[in-house]
């Protein structure tokens, strides 16, 4: 026990970029690559507050050699005169002060998104340098910072005509694991923002690696069309029903509302909602007006028409979702966000405001376009005859759940350990590795599950033929989770799931590729929560076993085989190289200390880091279309590996 007293001296009282630096994922969400590349955002986020206030309509994103930031946009500049408050430059005021910012003053922004101006000098406090150049009243300003304190002045740099901002960074590797961005993730969100606030051009340029050409690959997003072509974009590996995008757009309440829908053949709703720019991940007041106004409209139009007495089917809510693409998107001037991300809008207000706007225009649109208006309805029928089916399919998934009193499946191999925390299921391709998993697995934490072959595509089936599906009522039941209400019946429970780690386990070939993206398409259709929740993994088995004398050496690719045959044997000579078509070819030791065994194994943990795009690669990949997957493959055939 410490003998120090406790005094006022012992309070530490932490202001500004010390606490950012001290605890930057209070700030960013994480130090891993999530938070890296939210840098960025938030610096973009500030030239799209400027293009929503009417100021800006040119961004420009460029990532260095180095992986060092640029973003330069056509806007207002950010001030550069003298902050009575603080003595300071404006820009100085902005940069190194938590909490300023413009965004607070209505008469400069109407509404903005972002994390309110706390962003880019949360930018700075993370970076190692931080360089902000504004081009305003025909001089170029410059201030140069480190760790969030300005190094000196602002100064002029030179006489030039323009306007605008440009903030370079160059993010802390003291703070950050991973300094490398990822091109494909900072396209996504550009291109979403794009789609968001129509009219604006944003280019991505990537300096670090030319092309065969010399010049550097480089995109420039811009779209006219907006929400309607956004959901044009989600749903382009999907066969629509109706010729046009319906397009809804007003304001209430001082509350602008955009909203995108369209219909298709699939089977699942797909609906992305934003505030502010912000995509709310978990929903929100904006998505239940929305929900309520379809639900009510569509209703009161099939029942006109007599199609669901005919049939002799009740429709409920989710049968109007089925098959539906929609993008949502409201600004709000205080918008309260809640849930465990803080991406559930909480406005009350905005409910109402969604509701009438949709439900006025979307009733207007039924009325002029009577055809496209009976082929939705028919869809909605034909949803609630299957949702019909898929109850009674569900039910026997129920009965069959451990709380059911029918017991687990049978072929599962469950751990001994209670706690959900601690424990694993393994769903492994085939008895043949399944009995090689059992065998060679830690039963106090492990628990094996084989699943037969390839699993239902679950993208291009019905309800009830997905609840039908011996192997996948297996991984209902061995998970322990429940499915369905009245309102929703794909909404999981997941309150009583007896695993946080879920891992997929297929051979290292080209079949296993294609059995685990049938089971990740599962997940990410049917069982999304877990995805999110961060409990779904994929196992990563050895593909060599390398022997020489009494060393042996696991490779997990052809690369890494060569480079460790030359490291067991200059020569190459002497090596006995082992190849492993499949997980039933190692012996219970082999995959306990390869794949299994925590101290050793690579775990890949799946992620979704843009729902837009993570639905286009599962739609695209599995689903009818054939063009966009061949595309696909033809693009990204180097990185694949086939096995003759």
């Amino acid at each position: 026990m410490s003998n120090k007293q406790y005094t006022a001296s012992s309070i530490q009282s932490l202001e500004g970029m010390e606490h950012v630096r001290l605890r930057p994922s209070m700030y960013i969400g994480d130090v891993g690559l999530r938070g890296l590349h939210h840098l960025v955002y938030e610096v973009v986020d500030n030239s799209i507050d400027e293009a929503l206030a009417g100021h800006c309509d040119t961004i420009s994103v460029i990532i260095h050699e180095g992986n060092s930031i640029s973003v330069k946009d056509n806007g207002r500049g950010i001030p550069i005169d003298l902050h009575e408050k603080e003595q300071k430059s404006a820009l100085e005021v902005v940069m190194t002060k938590i909490g300023a910012g413009g965004k607070f003053d209505k008469d400069s922004y109407k509404v903005s998104g972002g994390l309110h101006g706390v962003g880019v000098s949360v930018v700075n406090a993370l970076s190692t340098k931080l360089l902000a150049t504004v081009y305003l009243n025909g001089k170029v300003y410059q201030q140069e910072y480190s760790k969030g304190a300005a190094l000196a002045d602002v100064k002029v740099i030179r006489t030039e005509e323009g306007r605008g901002t440009e903030v370079f960074f160059q993010p802390d590797g003291s703070i950050f694991a991973d300094l490398i961005f990822n091109y494909d993730t900072l396209a996504s969100r550009i291109r979403e923002l794009s789609f968001l606030n129509k009219g604006i051009t944003i280019t991505l340029t990537d300096e670090r690696e030319p092309n065969d050409d010399g010049t550097f690959p480089s995109e420039v997003f811009h779209s006219d069309g907006g929400l309607k072509e956004f959901v044009e974009y989600i749903d382009g590996n999907r066969e629509s029903i109706m010729e046009n995008v319906i397009f809804m757009e007003g304001e209430r309440d001082d509350i602008p509302v955009e909203v995108a829908m369209r219909y298709n053949t699939s089977y699942t709703e797909n609906l992305h909602s934003y505030v502010n720019n912000i995509n709310t991940h978990e929903g929100g007041t904006h998505l239940t007006g929305f929900r309520r106004a379809l639900t009510r409209t569509l209703k009161k139009f099939a029942d006109e028409l007599g199609l669901p007495a005919k049939e002799k089917v009740e429709v409920t809510g989710d049968d109007f979702r089925e098959g539906l693409t929609a993008v949502i998107s409201v600004k709000v001037m205080e918008p309260q966000f809640e849930g465990q991300t803080k991406t559930k809008l909480g406005n009350s207000e905005v409910a109402s405001a969604v509701d009438k706007i949709v439900g006025e225009m979307l009733s207007n649109f039924l009325e002029e376009n009577p055809a496209e208006a009976k082929i939705i309805v028919q869809k909605v029928v034909l949803a609630a005859k299957a949702r019909q089916a898929a109850k009674k399919a569900r039910e026997m998934v129920q009965r069959k759940s451990p709380m059911g009193g029918s017991g687990l499946p049978g072929k599962l191999s469950d751990c001994t350990s209670k706690d959900p925390a601690e424990s694993e299921l393994f769903l492994v391709e085939g008895d043949s590795a399944g009995g090689t998993a059992k065998q060679g697995r830690d039963r106090m934490f492990q628990a094996i599950l084989p699943l037969r072959g390839k699993i239902l595509n679950v993208e291009k089936a019905m309800l009830h033929k997905v609840y039908d599906n011996e192997e996948i009522k297996n991984i209902y039941t061995a998970l322990g989770v429940s499915v369905g209400t009245e309102e929703d019946s794909k909404a999981l429970n997941i309150k009583k799931l007896r695993y946080h780690k879920i891992v997929i386990m297929c051979d290292a070939d080209i079949d296993g590729a294609h059995i685990s993206t049938l089971i990740l398409t599962f997940f990410f259709r049917y069982m999304k929560e877990l995805v999110e929740n961060g409990y779904v993994y994929i196992a990563s088995p050895p593909l060599y076993l390398l022997k020489k004398g009494n060393k042996k050496i696991y490779t997990w690719n052809e690369k890494e085989r060569e480079e460790e045959t030359l490291r067991l044997s200059p020569d190459g000579k002497g090596v006995d190289v082992q190849r492993y078509k499949g997980l039933g070819e190692m012996n219970p030791e082999q995959l306990w200390e390869t794949t299994l065994n925590p101290e050793n194994r690579t775990l890949k943990q799946v992620t979704i880091d843009n729902a837009v795009d993570a639905d286009n690669v599962f739609s695209m990949l599995m689903g009818d279309e054939v063009p966009p997957r061949r595309e696909f493959i033809e693009k990204n055939a180097k990185y694949a590996k086939i096995d003759v």
